[in-house]
């Protein structure tokens, strides 16, 4: 192919869940089979490059200076859930299960590649939790050492002394899963985090 057209496939390969074959499949797609959809991505992927931004309040996606969540009046507005990254806060959403804000955090911290407290959306969480009426942070990182350490430092340095109470999401053996095929910290958090039987 064209030095043009590699150019293309490396870009797109950089995007998650792109290989070679997918990368390569879509710029023929976009190339040969439907040109004219060319233009209207790259429209699109331009606009969005410029006019959505991090919400001022939460860190979610925003075309205005607050994301639609944080402006909906029939959230419930004393409840924020701490979440890593936007596609976290798009899959809980999607479940219909909460109705509460959010706090996006945009990762979590990492001292082995460099992610410190300045490098994530985490101190103001610490401010909402004392100017907001809030009486519940939910913790909804990941379980992994990134994650609980986050947590940690989360309680022991922004929420620690504040009128609030602090929760984790349960950890655990999926819904239609077995004991047989869970690893052992999956075990271990489900052992952790039961709740009692009525």
């Amino acid at each position: 192919m064209t030095p043009v057209f590699d150019e293309l496939l490396k870009n797109l390969k950089q995007l998650p869940g792109l290989g070679y074959r997918s990368a390569e499949k879509i710029a023929l797609h976009l190339l040969v089979e439907k040109p004219d959809r060319m233009q209207r991505l790259v429209d699109s992927l331009q606009q969005a490059g410029s006019e959505i931004r991090r919400c001022a309040s939460c860190g979610n996606l925003a075309e205005e200076e607050y994301c639609p969540i944080c402006l909906d009046e029939s959230r419930d507005t004393s409840v924020i859930c701490v979440i890593e990254q936007v596609p976290d806060l798009v899959t809980m959403e999607r479940s219909a299960t909460y109705r509460g804000l959010y706090h996006v955090l945009h990762g979590k911290l990492s001292p082995v590649n460099g992610i410190g407290p300045e490098e994530l959306n985490i101190n103001s969480i610490g401010e909402r939790a004392a100017n907001e009426n809030v009486r519940e942070i939910i913790l909804a990182l990941p379980n992994d050492i990134e994650g609980e350490a986050t947590c940690h430092y989360m309680q022991q340095r922004l929420l620690e002394g504040q009128n609030v109470k602090v929760s984790r999401i349960g950890f655990g053996i999926p819904s239609g899963g077995g004991v047989t095929y869970a690893d052992p910290v999956t075990l271990r958090s489900a052992i952790e985090g039961r709740t009692n039987y009525d």
